[in-house]
């Protein structure tokens, strides 16, 4: 997951499993704080005493402590004995627990790829019908969540086995309210007033945009959040998910469109700070200070939720800072509001009556709220309760995540490692550099096509 994982690798490394959680730990009691209550009676009725859940998952540190208290409503209801453990090697281990059977009741994952590969081998059941109608109905961009968790079991069909859970949203674009204030612009709405915007800020004698494409050796990925939120705001679903497994061709029009649309701000001097040039040279942790600098160097920087970690020391979010959502293009109602981001999957890899009543907990609004108001959380489920977030930040973003029509993971996180993590990188250095659109997709597809 690009340099996400390679942060969380990083922390991973220094931090040791966290105790489980106690009755203590839980900070209200029914009828308190800002959670939605209803329905956990009903759970508390599932008597699952004298029996043990086992759950292996990716959080560890202060994630974990978070997780463990989560986990500690669902012991108090239902008298199980919840066993959560992690480990540094996270995904290595899965398959190594798959291999040798002994994988947990419930696994989480946060690689749609990973569950396709389990599911086909028959390392995980299959959630119920019932399951994926209750996250169509309930999740935004519902049936997006549960075509993510969709895969090919063993028998060759396709069954629904991933509950989506924890979630982060990338379609971001982020600006400094005094500055917009000061210039008399206004947040804009389409794809439509988010270009003209950018076409105003130059005939004003502004920089529209930072843009850093710097990463060590994994430099080029933030230019492909760019293409894939614009894929998914020009075309269907299908043929975004089509050009993730390549029966969409890189070098197809759709895809060089995409190029175009990103090449047209990215490749001009006068909408990047520091020209068209600058922007693979400058480090991608740098790129968005020039928000901050006084005049502003640009006044919008487009990156997911984490980014505020290398924002200047002391800026206020939403006074200081703010973001709007990437917005979708006005002339193409029909593909909604699409969203672009990952998240968490539950998943039943050795089925027990205990695992099958936690998926229903998770169903809750409570199940949610709990981590909602610790922070580093947010979810597509409607009926949480937006109070619960810990931060204005947080409910704005839970919010994009709850309204959204459509949603899909990165797509070059789904891609071939030599495609996604390599071809696709270099190559948009390569494009910002002065290589044309087709001439980039064509590179794309031939590093593809040498796999085959």
């Amino acid at each position: 997951m690009k340099f996400k994982t390679t942060l969380a690798m990083a922390f991973m490394g220094m931090s040791l499993l966290a105790a489980q959680a106690s009755a203590a730990d839980l900070k209200y009691k029914p009828g308190e704080g800002p959670f939605t209550w209803a329905n956990l009676d009903e759970l508390k009725k599932v008597s699952l005493k004298g029996e043990t859940l086992t759950i292996f998952g990716p959080w560890r540190g202060d994630d974990e402590k978070h997780i463990q208290v989560v986990l500690e409503y669902f012991r108090q209801a239902t008298g199980a004995d919840v066993k959560y453990a992690s480990s540094e090697n996270y995904e290595q281990q899965v398959v190594i627990d798959s291999k040798s059977g002994s994988l947990s009741n419930i696994t989480v994952l946060p690689q749609p790829g990973l569950i396709a590969d389990l599911a086909a081998q028959g390392f995980v059941s299959p959630l119920t019908d019932a399951d994926a109608k209750w996250m169509t109905d309930n999740y935004g961009a519902g049936q997006s969540w549960v075509d993510i968790g969709t895969a090919k079991g063993k028998d060759g069909a396709k069954h629904f086995y991933g509950f989506a859970y924890k979630t982060d949203v990338k379609s971001l674009v982020w600006y400094v309210p005094e500055n917009f204030k000061d210039a008399g612009y206004k947040v804009p709405e389409s794809m439509e007033d988010l270009l003209a915007l950018t076409d105003k800020i130059i005939k004003d004698g502004g920089t529209p945009w930072c843009i850093g494409l710097g990463s060590g050796g994994a430099t080029g990925w933030p230019a492909t959040d760019w293409i894939e939120d614009i894929m998914l705001r020009t075309q269907k679903p299908d043929i975004y998910d089509g050009w993730v497994n390549n029966s969409v061709k890189f070098n197809d029009p759709a895809v060089v469109n995409a190029l175009d649309i990103f090449g047209s701000i990215a490749k001009n001097d006068k909408a990047v700070d520091g020209g068209a040039k600058g922007v693979a040279a400058t480090d991608f942790r740098d790129s968005p200070k020039g928000l901050f600098s006084s005049p502003p160097k640009c006044f919008m920087h487009h990156q997911a939720s984490f980014i505020p970690s290398f924002f200047p020391e002391g800026k206020q979010m939403g006074k200081d800072v703010d973001f709007f959502y990437f917005p979708a293009y006005k002339a193409k109602a029909d593909l909604g509001k699409p969203v672009l981001g990952a998240g968490t999957l539950f998943t039943v890899t050795k089925d027990s009556k205990a695992a099958r009543a936690f998926i229903d907990f998770l169903k809750l609004p409570l199940a949610h709220e709990i981590w909602m108001q610790d922070g580093g959380f947010l979810t597509p489920l409607k009926s949480a309760n937006p109070k619960a977030y810990a931060s204005d930040a947080a409910r704005k973003e839970g919010d994009i995540m709850a309204t959204a029509t459509t949603f899909r993971f990165d797509g070059s996180d789904l891609m071939p490692g030599k495609i996604g993590a390599g071809a696709f990188w270099t190559e948009m250095v390569n494009f910002v550099g002065g290589k044309s659109s087709k001439d980039t997709a064509d590179a794309i597809q031939k590093a593809w096509d040498q796999l085959k």
